[in-house]
């Protein structure tokens, strides 16, 4: 059995797949002093030359839920742009990602406070929320053109805690 355990999600140890999304760190008051603004977290790119219709938009998915240990053989990526997801209740969530496909893949689990954003063409797993409701607000593009490229592995990979 292939096996995966989980690390924490850290901006330092998520850096090559993309962007942690959270309210730490540096600040400006806005709201006449009533909410911190932790400013441009994570940079949306699209590929602009795909499609005269691309644009940015946001989606609402909501997942079913998992357990681990999580077993899964399918992975995707998206080549034409970035995927940001932001949990609309505090759960921690499993984001598995990987470089290439035939390297050993890395599972990191959010506190319920993070979201993410995926750097445009970075090999992941399946949104995997693991308590209900598995509600997450999307910002990706939205285009005409095909956007999802998939691979299986010939066996499953397990993630444990």
């Amino acid at each position: 059995m292939q096996t995966i355990q989980t690390e924490p999600l850290t901006a330092a140890a998520f850096a090559p797949f993309g962007d942690v999304l959270e309210a730490t760190g540096d600040f400006r008051l806005i709201n006449d002093g009533m909410c911190h603004r932790h400013h441009d977290r994570a940079r949306i790119d699209v590929a602009p030359e795909v499609d005269a219709a691309n644009r940015i938009g946001i989606s609402i998915f909501n997942a079913v839920p998992r357990s681990l240990p999580y077993r899964f053989d399918l992975i995707e990526r998206h080549p034409e742009g970035s995927q940001a997801f932001l949990p609309m209740s505090q759960h921690p969530f499993l984001v598995i990602v990987v470089a290439d496909p035939q390297a050993k893949p890395r599972a990191f689990l959010t506190n319920g406070a993070q979201g993410i954003n995926l750097h445009r063409g970075t090999w992941h797993g399946v949104l995997t929320p693991l308590h209900a409701p598995g509600l997450f607000a999307v910002v990706d593009r939205i285009g005409t053109s095909a956007n999802l490229e998939e691979y299986r592995y010939p066996s499953p990979w397990t993630v444990i805690s």
